[in-house]
């Protein structure tokens, strides 16, 4: 059973619609103890960090999360902002983030012509071999909102990159902890078989 983590921030009904459509077993809750037993965590998110944090924080998941991913070693995938969460912490804010993965968010640069947030389909490319990319067709096309990209402090965590003005992060990963910058739930067949790789083969 995965478990869609609802903290008040993210396209859960989208997300757990996707895993109906792969076959996933998957419900949404805020239960610390559902959480605590889940099998897969997912970890949605929109909006900022620093509210976000806030909130996993007040209602106790931030450690049942960490427990979770770091000790009991389960599948976990933070989605958007989720992703950002699992990080140190952002530029966006002053809370720390998770620090699942070590890495920092910041914005992109204002530059003349260049749209931020950076919204709308675009290319990834694998930087590492993993099971959560597998059978995926070369150039895959994912679905982004966001004015704040990652940066892994270690390559060995980059997973996926894409570039909007710059090269950034648009996935990262360490052993069972997952993070995709886009939304597999917007992104048609990319998205799906992405998270199909998740419920499935991870």
């Amino acid at each position: 059973m995965i478990t869609i983590v609802d903290y008040g921030m993210g396209n859960l009904g989208s997300v757990l619609n996707m895993c109906k459509r792969i076959d996933a077993p998957a419900r949404i809750s805020s239960d610390l103890e559902e959480i605590g037993s889940a099998e897969k965590i997912i970890l949605p998110g929109v909006g900022a960090f620093d509210n976000a944090m806030r909130r996993l924080n007040e209602f106790g998941m931030d450690a049942v999360i960490m427990k979770r991913a770091l000790e009991d070693k389960i599948p976990t995938l933070g989605i958007c902002l989720g992703m950002q969460l699992l990080v140190d912490g952002s530029e966006e804010g002053q809370l720390p983030g998770l620090g699942l993965i070590r890495g920092k968010a910041q914005r992109f640069a204002k530059k003349p012509g260049l749209r931020v947030p950076h919204m709308g389909w675009n290319v990834v490319t694998p930087y590492v071999e993993s099971a959560l990319l597998q059978k995926l067709p070369d150039e895959s096309r994912f679905y982004f909102v966001h004015s704040y990209y990652v940066t892994v402090a270690d390559a060995s965590n980059r997973l996926l990159t894409a570039k909007h003005d710059v090269e950034f992060d648009a996935g990262i990963v360490d052993r069972n902890v997952y993070g995709v910058q886009f939304h597999p739930e917007k992104s048609h067949r990319f998205g799906m078989k992405l998270l199909s790789n998740f419920a499935h083969v991870i």
